[in-house]
């Protein structure tokens, strides 16, 4: 038997950018149904800081779904035991990272993340299936053997398997190669499929091995071969030259996390919390600082803001919003696309800014001159407001508006310490002290909303708070239970902000409010938010303040995903796209129902009678379904979403011809977002099109297709994070 060995470089595809969310102290790790806590370095007990030690966190037997484990409040993560365990995960594995999404993952849903470690990757699905841990988190293969067992998510990769062994080693010609594996390996299977498994002899190892030490062992010589996945071998090849990771086995897998088969709730979750990391990291990742030159040939314009009635919400499946019409109308007449970032809540927008996740702040921003020392320049003010005192109507008699120290005085306010309100809240108490007055407590709720803190005080969980008169206009005119009681001194300047080097940037935010300043356009605008009560009450009565109902056909949508891989939400995005949400809906092309599927497509899945609804959406999905497998497995995940968007909307041969366009003009071809979707682009011009192979397409339609289904699904992620904060009771905690 003769093998030629070749070395190949897999480059490693980066699942997840790092989350913006700060890390709280390691969580304890339970080692046979007892707990091995991690915890950082403590100083050593003395009687003035000695603490009583951790409560043990004890296993139990739990086969629920995810309702049981919200009951319990714990998600118990399962990966097999490894060095990670006493020493920090090497950087640059997936392990190191998944670590970091498990655990965000939990937080996110509510439940504390708990890991349990076992012996062995045989030991893992055991473990899931009997209840003594809840999601398989780690470098796991989704094999057909394994999903008769266990319910997979989509998958975070896909992987080469790799055979390695030492560049010196000697293969005898009728002796089977001995390949060392871990037992519960799913690469004993993927052995058992060659078509010469006779060549390979398999000698499992139940100890608890990681795959640093297999391959150590390899290098020193104490075994003849062992396989490891491509996304390892580029990180833990580099330390033994003296390796060689051939792929003669030619196996490629896709690496997912696995649930009970049940847990359908708990699987639909983390597929969703998947698509919405993989999104948002890419919106949101640190990009280099840019002023207009670098803006214009970017070709999109990204601003900052706030998910709030003034500056930028969602109606009916609409983008609106003051700011965001401005904006609008301001990217248009320089032929640039608009993104609205919205970071988390709990991010400052100056911090932000600096570090590059936007070009600019729209979002209602008051001019101050502390924000000036933080290194904002601020456009022409558009906005003229003044902050108002804000209590519950029904604790407060008629009567006249007293000066705010007065009011205040011994009072508790409750504010967004990155507020102006908090500035401005702090100067009153400077000035109580001095009168010899009982000062104001300030109550600080980092990331809490105006909408949020008026609904706070109008249930009687705080007394007061401060908001913008314009804001609190807004609020009042659909609901009745709040009231002004006050007015903090002087009228704020409301402004866009860029950082200080952006000075041209800063001249065209300033030549146009100059242009539209209380022209036709801008009145009409201005008026739509914030005079005509009857618009107002539609917009913000009926804006998305909670995603638990995107549309009246989300239960139909969440049926025909939960079989998928796919985020219910991004197909409701899609939807109201296709149809705004009408099931009657006809294109001029003759394309049916509320997602737009062609009668002929609808046939080839099966499906007839597009106009109902259900009928509608089982045929959209089933072709989202059939594009998605039209292309290669190695494009990133949240890229893959897009090809298949537009596809979608402009034909899977023609996002084709553009991927090979790309190719040939050293772009990307597996990025969509300024690489694929220009080239699209180009498919309308006689130059590019002629040369391809479905020629002409209106490839501005597609692209703005994508873009706007993304900045809506965006869009919904933003409701959903902050819709936490509209759950309150009168335990929450400051700042």
């Amino acid at each position: 038997m003769s093998r030629k060995r070749f070395f190949v470089i897999f480059p490693l595809f980066v699942l997840i950018l790092l989350l913006a969310a700060c890390e709280s102290n390691r969580d304890p790790v339970v080692e046979n149904s007892k707990v091995l806590t991690e915890s950082p370095q403590q100083p050593i007990p003395t009687p003035q800081n000695k603490q009583p030690a951790k409560p043990q966190f004890e296993n139990y037997v739990e086969q629920g779904d995810l309702p049981a484990l919200l009951e319990r409040g714990v998600l118990r993560l399962l990966a097999p035991r490894g060095p990670q365990e006493s020493a920090l995960p090497r950087e640059g594995l997936p392990a190191t990272e998944w670590r970091k999404l498990a655990e965000n993952f939990a937080r996110s849903r509510g439940l504390k993340p708990q890991w349990v470690y076992v012996d062995n990757f045989s030991d893992l699905i055991p473990a899931v299936i009997d209840g003594r841990g809840d999601v398989i988190a780690t470098n796991f293969s989704r094999t057909e053997e394994r999903k008769l067992s266990l319910g997979f998510t989509r998958p975070l990769q896909y992987v080469d398997e790799l055979l390695i062994t030492h560049k010196e080693f000697e293969v005898e010609e009728a002796v089977p190669l001995q390949v060392v594996l871990r037992r519960g390996s799913a690469f004993a299977e993927t052995l058992e499929q060659q078509v010469d498994r006779e060549n390979y002899r398999i000698t499992y190892l139940d100890k608890p091995v990681a795959t640093s030490e297999l391959i150590a062992a390899v290098a020193a010589g104490e075994y003849p071969a062992t396989i490891i996945d491509s996304n390892l071998a580029d990180v833990l090849l580099t330390d033994y030259p003296q390796l060689t990771a051939t792929t003669e086995l030619d196996s490629r897998r896709p690496i997912a996390w696995a649930v009970r088969k049940g847990a359908i709730a708990l699987r639909r979750e983390l597929n969703e919390f998947f698509t919405a990391e993989l999104v948002l990291a890419s919106q949101n990742r640190e990009q280099p600082l840019r002023d207009w030159q670098a803006i214009k040939e970017s070709g999109t314009l990204r601003v900052l803001t706030r998910n709030h009635p003034a500056s930028y919400f969602i109606w009916r499946g609409e983008l609106m919003g003051f700011d965001y019409d401005l904006l609008r109308k301001f990217a248009r007449d320089h032929k640039l696309r608009l993104s609205m970032v919205v970071p988390d809540k709990d991010q400052d927008l100056v911090e932000a800014l600096n570090d590059g996740m936007g070009d600019m702040i729209a979002a209602s921003l008051t001019v101050t001159e502390a924000r000036r020392q933080q290194g904002l320049a601020f456009s022409k003010p558009y906005m003229t407001v003044t902050e108002q005192v804000v209590a519950a109507k029904s604790k407060v008699p008629d009567k006249e508006l007293p000066l705010p120290e007065n009011l205040l005085s011994g009072q508790t306010v409750v504010v967004n310490p990155t507020t102006s309100y908090h500035e401005s809240l702090v100067k009153i108490m400077e000035k109580q002290h001095g009168q010899d007055m009982v000062p104001l407590q300030i109550h600080r709720l980092k990331g809490a909303t105006s909408e949020f803190l008026i609904d706070a005080v109008a249930r009687g969980i705080f007394p007061y708070t401060v908001v913008d008169s314009h804001l609190a206009a807004i609020e009042s005119t659909y609901r009745d239970d709040f009231t002004v009681v006050g007015e903090l001194p002087g009228e704020r300047d409301i402004a866009w902000a860029v950082r200080t080097g952006q000075p041209v940037l800063l001249e065209q935010l300033n030549n146009f409010l100059n242009k539209h300043n209380r022209d036709l356009f801008f009145n009409v605008t201005y008026n739509k938010y914030f005079k005509e009560q009857k618009r107002i009450l539609r917009h913000q009565g009926q804006r998305l303040r909670s995603t638990d109902e995107l549309s009246p056909f989300d239960p139909i949508v969440k049926k025909y995903t939960e079989a998928t891989d796919r985020d219910w939400r991004m197909v409701v995005a899609q939807m109201y796209q296709e149809s705004q949400f009408n099931p009657q809906a006809r294109s001029f092309a003759g394309a049916q129902g509320l997602m737009q599927v062609l009668p002929r497509t609808a046939r080839q899945m099966g499906v007839k009678n597009l106009y109902d609804p259900e009928n509608g959406i089982r045929a959209g999905v089933s072709y989202l379904g059939w594009l998605d497998k039209r292309f290669p497995e190695n494009i990133p995940l949240e890229q893959k979403i897009y090809f298949t968007l537009a596809a979608y909307n402009a034909g899977h041969g023609h996002v084709r011809d553009a991927r090979a366009l790309a190719r040939r003009l050293e772009w990307d071809p597996n990025q969509w977002f300024g690489h694929v979707e220009e080239a699209m682009l180009l498919l309308s011009q006689p130059e590019y099109y002629r040369d391809s192979r479905f020629g002409y397409v209106r490839g501005r339609e597609p692209v703005n297709y994508v873009r706007e289904i993304r900045d809506r699904y965006i869009g919904y992620l933003g409701v959903e994070r902050h819709q936490n904060y509209t759950d309150i009771d009168g335990s929450i905690a400051p700042d």
